[in-house]
């Protein structure tokens, strides 16, 4: 009973951090364009700066999206049961890692299986 209750208890303190970052991430997705968007009309040698600016905002807003699906793919796995098991292995993943992450998918080992892998996939890529 006593550990049940403490597995709640740690699934609530990940949920409300959970959604704390969705709401901070929902609250800055678009803002960087209605902000572009709102200044209208520009001189011509602003426009370099302007399309920087735009190409900098697609990339961040794109970070953003990943971030908000990761958080909402964690808090899926929290609503089944999941939460907390590695993806790759189906082990537990270190309370200390979901504390840093809680959207963490994978415990640290598999994670770095995976940066290898997508390491070795980029340089492959890379020499084509």
């Amino acid at each position: 009973m006593k550990e049940t209750a403490k597995v709640e208890s740690d699934c609530r303190g990940h949920r409300a951090r959970l959604m704390e970052k969705r709401a901070s991430v929902m609250l800055g997705l678009g803002t960087r364009f209605d902000t572009l968007a709102g200044m209208g009309r520009v001189a011509e040698d602003d426009q370099a700066q302007i399309s920087h600016d735009e190409f900098v905002s697609l990339r961040i807003n794109g970070l953003d999206y990943l971030q908000l699906r990761l958080v909402e793919e964690a808090l899926d796995r929290l609503d089944t049961g999941d939460y907390g098991i590695c993806l790759g292995c189906d082990e537990p993943i270190a309370e200390k890692r979901l504390q840093a992450l809680p959207w963490a998918r994978y415990c640290v080992r598999c994670q770095e299986q995976i940066g290898l892998e997508t390491d070795v996939h980029r340089e492959t890529v890379g020499k084509a």
